[in-house]
């Protein structure tokens, strides 16, 4: 009786007393994420900026600012190719992990069992050996570069595998190996030469058949295919100089440095590689790799002396601003940056390619990750619902103050006002909310809730908002929608 007494009381709970899991709602986020992307690459005179948000297995926006190629006014994609530069050491990292799975290497090999041609100079008695695992968390002792100054113009010529392999005997380690964090090219490099000795097939074989093609990554290639340059892929730009001007740089291919740095693709296929990861990490079968070795790869394998170095198999992993744990890689070559992080916790991942250097490609996925955060699981709620129509407000407005001219820009966030300052470097935390009162008039919202100033607008003689004032005295005129 008392059982049956329990289940008639539960059955007659209200279902929605339990905690449902609610679809947030990131059209505003996004919206302000694109104003913010596209000022950002204005202030900072880039060519253009591609980028991709991912959550779990769905894309959830992806956009293109800007131009492939000036010369020829060809307008950035997000299809848009480029240099994917160091990501292409996660391509890498991955092909040795599948190798392990299959019981083919241990992570604890020597490089010089492995490839019984290596012969680079250990200058250290006292060192212990060089292993896969050593290289893949960069603590190998390595020099960070093969014996080729590649990375130099005008020309940038790239050595081949050949020409690598015959001047290794010409370099000497850096460190003993397992002593500290040594970023090193050289050090994937060999673990390309691996990939091909102990598959038995070439590089780009057996990356294409083993990772590409089951991942559908069709715009994903381990070069750069120059048939497209300038095209469907952007060209690439220098550092912005002094005059405020930035170089086209000519075409180059990464030969023998491939498995490091040779890779190409777009923030999309980037997208779906991070999809991928969130799948495995979740499954029980495999997919290419063990989810068992995908979190491994995830978790810290070395930590340098200083605490502040910590590197996975392949992948970097920190512990971001939010305090959660992310992963991934960024990507430098001559004219292009690229960046693909994600967050383990939340399941959320940025992709983001600028064809240009000189960039900090962090603040753009602690930018775009801060305003998407932002969101709450509430949306538009009562108490904020504004009583206009808050869209009239949105827009483009400038001061042209003794400040010579600042950039504001005003949207709808969740039944309120946002005011975002234009350039900045910190998207998230330059929000501004203001809540309605009454006609145009509205006020800040403090971060304690209470209210502040107000924010009063002044409309024309059609009835249309053309100007604000702040702090009853600061007049911002609208210049654009």
């Amino acid at each position: 009786m008392k059982v049956l007494f329990l289940i008639i009381v539960l059955a007659s709970v209200p279902l929605c007393i339990f905690p449902q899991d609610v679809q947030k709602d990131y059209s505003e986020a996004i919206r302000l994420i694109e104003v913010w992307l596209d000022a950002q690459r204005d202030y900072e005179k880039l060519p253009g900026i591609t980028a991709a948000i991912v959550d779990d297995q769905e894309m959830i926006w992806s956009g293109a600012f800007g131009k492939a190629n000036v010369e020829e006014n060809i307008a950035a994609q997000s299809s848009t190719l480029g240099s994917i530069c160091s990501i292409s050491k996660l391509f890498t990292s991955v092909a040795v992990m599948k190798l392990y799975d299959e019981g083919m290497l241990r992570l604890d090999d020597r490089i010089d069992e492995v490839l019984p041609w290596y012969n680079l100079e250990q200058q250290f008695s006292e060192s212990g050996p060089i292993t896969i695992r050593t290289l893949l968390t960069h603590s190998s002792g390595l020099p960070r570069e093969n014996y080729f100054s590649h990375w130099n113009g005008p020309d940038i010529l790239f050595p081949s595998q050949n020409q690598i392999r015959e001047k290794l005997s010409d370099q000497t380690t850096m460190y003993p190996a397992s002593t500290y964090f040594q970023y090193s090219n050289l050090a994937i490099v060999l673990l390309g030469e691996v990939v091909e000795k102990v598959s038995g097939e070439s590089y780009e074989s057996y990356v294409n058949r083993t990772i590409l093609e089951p991942l559908d990554l069709s715009n994903t290639r381990t070069y750069m295919p120059e048939s497209l340059h300038g095209n469907e892929l952007a060209f690439g730009y220098s550092v912005l100089s002094r005059r405020g001007e930035r170089t086209k740089i000519d075409y180059f291919n990464a030969e023998g440095v491939q498995a490091s740095a040779g890779f190409s693709s777009n923030v999309e296929d980037l997208g779906k590689f991070a999809s991928w990861q969130f799948r495995l990490r979740e499954s029980t079968e495999p997919e290419i790799l063990k989810p068992a070795t995908l979190n491994y790869m995830h978790n810290v394998h070395w930590t340098n002396p200083d605490f502040k170095s910590t590197w996975g198999l392949g992948f970097s992993v920190y512990q971001g601003r939010d305090g959660n744990k992310w992963t991934g890689h960024g990507g430098y070559c001559p004219g292009y940056q690229s960046t693909l992080q994600l967050n383990l916790e939340k399941n959320l991942a940025y992709s983001v390619m600028v064809n240009a250097n000189g960039v900090d490609m962090s603040k753009y996925v602690n930018g775009i990750h801060g305003i998407l955060t932002k969101v709450s699981s509430n949306g538009h709620t009562e108490e904020n619902e504004a009583q206009v129509d808050l869209g009239e407000y949105s827009g483009y407005y400038e001061w042209k103050g003794w400040r010579t001219m600042q950039e504001l820009y005003i949207s709808t966030w969740e039944g309120q006002l946002v005011m975002l300052s234009l350039p900045t470097d910190s998207p998230a935390e330059d929000m501004t909310l203001f809540k309605h009162i009454e006609g145009d008039t509205f006020r800040r919202v403090r971060p304690d809730g209470e209210l502040g100033e107000n924010l009063a607008f002044d409309r024309d003689e059609n009835g249309n908002i053309y100007q604000f004032r702040r702090f009853d005295n600061w007049t911002f005129v609208m210049v654009d929608r």
